[in-house]
């Protein structure tokens, strides 16, 4: 009986979070430096633009998406070493200005720009389709910003509160947001 009480109330609680707006970059990365160095989790920065060395501030790990395109274009240039060999050698042998040279690597250097287009093309379009799994944005999937400025001009910062929502709110105030909205979530 005691655990469904608890149970209930955790269920029934609303989670707040606070949406700081800020008009300039510079003073977003101050801004979340100083919040970091209070021990706060920021949740989200919804920004207009890429603001350089801002994962670096708020301490997210660095990316493998590089080791994934190199995975991609590995796999696309397999798939054009094959694809040459097959056409021109093993399928479709040719003797091109009375020259027939049956074996692939004499042949290599006409392949070279099929080689790269091959390569350049699975790892491109891999990336983009990894880029959507990752990032959740699906087709016909509505958008998660929480404030249409951040499109335009505005900086976001979302931060949970976790303990006193008068203290992260005063933080945030020496901060330099031009506004500070509580907003309650599910």
């Amino acid at each position: 009986m005691r655990i469904l009480k608890n149970q209930e109330k955790r269920t029934m609680s609303t989670n707040k979070v606070i949406h700081a707006l800020y008009n300039d970059d510079d003073i977003l990365m101050d801004a979340v430096k100083k919040v970091k160095a209070e021990n706060h989790h920021i949740e989200e920065v919804f920004c207009p633009f890429p603001v350089h060395g801002l994962d670096k501030a708020m301490g997210l790990a660095p990316t493998r998406l590089a080791i994934t395109a190199f995975l991609y274009g590995i796999t696309g240039l397999s798939v054009a070493v094959w694809l040459t060999w097959y056409t021109m050698i093993a399928d479709w042998p040719q003797d091109i200005g009375g020259k027939p040279n049956f074996s692939w690597a004499a042949n290599m250097p006409a392949f070279v720009p099929i080689l790269f287009e091959l390569t350049v093309f699975f790892a491109a379009h891999l990336m983009v389709i990894t880029f959507y799994m990752r990032s959740k944005i699906w087709p016909f999937k509505e958008a998660e910003n929480p404030d249409p400025r951040t499109t335009d001009d505005h900086f976001l910062m979302e931060i949970p509160v976790e303990g006193s929502e008068e203290e992260l709110v005063s933080l945030l105030e020496t901060t330099g947001a031009v506004e500070i909205n509580v907003v309650e979530t599910h």
